[in-house]
């Protein structure tokens, strides 16, 4: 996995102030499918954003719109496939939204902890709305910095 998967994280803490394990396992496991799945080096945008109804929204967008995910029930033998799953057993809800230049997966979750498993609450609230990343290079560094992205 490229370092930029960690960063992605220590972002996200220093962003919300505080670990958001949800959401940090949600953008984990959506950049590690672009990655596996499209192609290391592949250009995708990474987008963090408050939604009306107290969640917290995160959506990935690749330019890839023919590589789309699959939710796999994969056994105690499988080596991969648990990604989807985790997610899906975290968020509220998930799907992908298709375009002529790609797809965006997407994830919500709650902002306070409900009756799904959680080690804490989802996240703290923030300060800026929402964060976005637009490119991890080959090395797996970003090209550039996260920035709030206006509403």
């Amino acid at each position: 996995m490229p370092d930029a998967v960690p960063g992605l994280r220590r972002t996200l803490r220093r962003h919300f102030g505080a670990p958001c394990p949800d959401v940090q396992l949600c953008v984990t496991e959506l950049v590690a499918d672009v990655i596996r799945h499209v192609g290391e080096g592949t250009p995708v945008r990474v987008r963090v954003s408050r939604t009306a109804g107290a969640r917290v929204r995160v959506g990935v967008t690749d330019p890839d719109a023919r590589a789309l995910p699959t939710l796999l029930h994969a056994t105690a033998a499988d080596e991969n496939g648990r990604g989807l799953a985790l997610l899906d057993a975290v968020a509220l809800r998930w799907g992908v939204e298709q375009r002529a230049t790609g797809k965006t997966v997407w994830c919500e979750l709650p902002e306070a902890p409900t009756s799904k498993p959680s080690p804490g609450p989802i996240c703290p609230p923030a300060p800026a709305p929402s964060l976005s990343r637009t490119h991890l290079g080959r090395d797996g560094s970003p090209s550039a910095p996260p920035r709030p992205i206006p509403r």
